[in-house]
């Protein structure tokens, strides 16, 4: 594996542990992944990008800790311990040495914070598609209802992913998961009331009865364009939608059915390099007719 490639699986563990996992990152497993010590690794990363390692990993701790402050109800101390820090205090000064600002002060409204984003390597991507005929098939699972105004969804989203992965959401939604092979869905389903509302789903194909408080989405049969992507997530299928959306979306010679587009995660290491994903598109080509979703859902959300 080269060194970018170890570098980029490296950079998705640390997002994984501040925003899905809330874990410390641990040396070794650093060390591990990059097939070297730790500190030699720290000095390869400084040396290619300009940045200590800790350095970059207290920013994008900062950079979350402001996204918490601003998008949540959430007290100072919990965001402090969440992110690692003894106490309140010493946060508070790490906060304002980024920022500028205090937490306290972070959440009125017209305070700017600063943002340090993900890091993004040149990684050589190829892609295999294909169309196929799937359904109909039913999703079950939970949902999240956010808004887009300030790109809200997306920083609110990894949480999300982060909750049912503590709550024991994904162990009871891989209980129920009746696909062939196994994995789970991430879908978007928007407002047509309310353009700055959306829905985000994290489902699997199931018979089961449907849970209380859950919900489901039985989609016809139709064609998809299924894009396979290969390596480590988020990144792979954050590279996949980048390419969706700077080629294939605006050339390809398909209507699009009235279904939602889905992402897929298979049953296995999300870090490996090898580990296997993809995008669904839903594609109707005139003969066939718009793909129609029904939609229910149980009460007690």
């Amino acid at each position: 594996m080269e060194w970018n490639e170890k570098l980029q699986i490296i950079i998705d563990y640390v997002e994984n542990r501040l925003q899905r996992r809330q874990e410390p990152i641990d040396p070794r497993e650093i060390a591990e992944i990059a097939g070297c010590s730790f500190g030699f690794f720290q000095k390869v990363f400084c040396y290619m990008n300009g940045i200590s390692f800790s350095e970059y990993v207290r920013s994008r701790k900062m950079t979350l800790a402001g996204y918490e402050l601003k998008s949540t109800d959430k007290r100072v101390v919990e965001v402090s311990y969440q992110y690692g820090y003894d106490s309140p205090t010493s946060f508070t000064k790490a906060f304002q040495q980024f920022h500028g600002a205090t937490p306290k002060d972070a959440r009125r409204q017209d305070v700017r914070l600063r943002a340090v984003p993900k890091m993004q390597l040149p990684v050589k991507q190829e892609y295999q598609w294909k169309l196929e005929q799937k359904g109909p098939f039913r999703l079950i699972g939970t949902s999240l209802r956010l808004s887009r105004r300030n790109g809200d969804h997306a920083a609110k989203i990894p949480g999300f992913w982060s909750d049912c992965q503590k709550n024991g959401t994904f162990s009871r939604l891989a209980s129920m998961d009746a696909g062939t092979p196994k994995g789970l869905f991430g879908l978007f389903r928007r407002d047509e009331k309310n353009p700055d509302a959306l829905e985000y789903c994290i489902m699997v194909k199931a018979d089961a009865a449907l849970p209380e408080g859950w919900t489901e989405i039985v989609i016809p049969k139709t064609a998809w364009a299924v894009f396979d992507c290969v390596g480590p997530v988020p990144q792979a299928i954050q590279n996949g939608w980048r390419f969706l959306e700077e080629e294939w979306l605006v050339n390809y010679p398909f209507e699009h059915a009235n279904c939602p587009e889905l992402e897929w995660y298979s049953d296995g290491n999300a870090y490996a390099a090898d580990y296997w994903s993809q995008i669904l598109i839903p594609v109707a080509d005139g003969k066939q007719s718009a793909c129609k979703q029904t939609d229910r859902r149980t009460k007690n959300e």
